[in-house]
């Protein structure tokens, strides 16, 4: 996949041609789950209609449906003028009661099955990218990290949805770096269906500072050309957090038990 110089390559990879005809639901997946994994940022501009036509190869009307969707749901807004376009919103829900909701709607052996799969693509992705990374490019995978502060310190650590912004961004910064862009899709597409529910772990502070350190570890093993180490490092970062998710079902589980047996 080709970045454009100076660009961020996750950000780069949000505008990226799209697969099959191009619908409008395409579309807005795409700048949603972008917006949801701190990709595009509140208060970011996002390029006119007529270039999101031409990045992601479909018509105008399709680009400006949209766009019109994301304005439905109140995570862009469009101002008019010189200095208008459309703009990112901070979403004006926050995400834990609808992660929650999806929790429960999933079985153990399905987040386990989830963290297993998400392990083996991120995996895959540091591999391959501690083969083939530029120093521009692992200088980028550590500016996800650095931008976004210390993830712990004595309670004035990092706000949780910052650090889920930022090791979504992370991770997918591994696949754009990959140069494999059939990993770019499928870390998109399980950011997307899963990792919204993985970095809810963010929200715990030592759990989100073993998340870092570890984000350190692999980018760390990137720049010496260490592939097994950087995996391990995945593996273990992952996996951490999939423990954590299945804990937290576990909890929900038997506090419902606990309502049920009380009613």
């Amino acid at each position: 996949m080709r970045v454009e110089p100076g660009a961020s390559g996750a950000k780069a990879a949000v505008f990226a041609p799209l697969a099959g005809a191009g619908r409008v639901e395409q579309v807005a997946r795409r700048l949603i789950d972008a917006i949801l994994l701190g990709v595009l940022a509140p208060g970011d501009k996002l390029p006119s209609e007529a270039e999101l036509a031409k990045r992601f190869g479909v018509a105008l009307v399709t680009a400006r449906d949209g766009l019109g969707v994301l304005r439905d749901k109140g995570l862009v807004e469009t101002r008019r003028g010189r200095e208008g376009g459309s703009f990112v919103l901070a979403p004006a829900r926050t995400a834990d009661a609808l992660l929650h909701a999806r929790i429960r709607g999933l079985a153990r052996v399905e987040i386990a099955d989830f963290g297993v799969y998400f392990s083996a693509v991120t995996a895959a992705c540091s591999e391959r990218a501690a083969n083939v990374a530029t120093e521009e490019e692992i200088s980028r995978l550590r500016s996800w990290l650095s931008e976004a502060g210390s993830p712990s310190g004595g309670g004035t650590g990092m706000p949780a949805l910052s650090g889920a912004r930022t090791m979504g961004g992370f991770h997918l910064e591994l696949a754009v770096i990959s140069q494999s862009p059939r990993l770019v899709r499928e870390q998109i597409r399980l950011q997307s269906e899963f990792g919204p529910l993985l970095w809810l772990g963010m929200a715990d502070a030592s759990v989100r500072a073993g998340v870092f350190d570890l984000g350190t570890d692999i980018a760390d093993a990137i720049a010496r050309r260490d592939a097994p180490a950087a995996r391990a490092a995945v593996n273990r970062q992952i996996g951490e957090l999939t423990a954590w998710l299945l804990a937290v079902k576990e909890k929900l589980e038997r506090e419902e038990g606990m309502h049920v047996a009380t009613n």
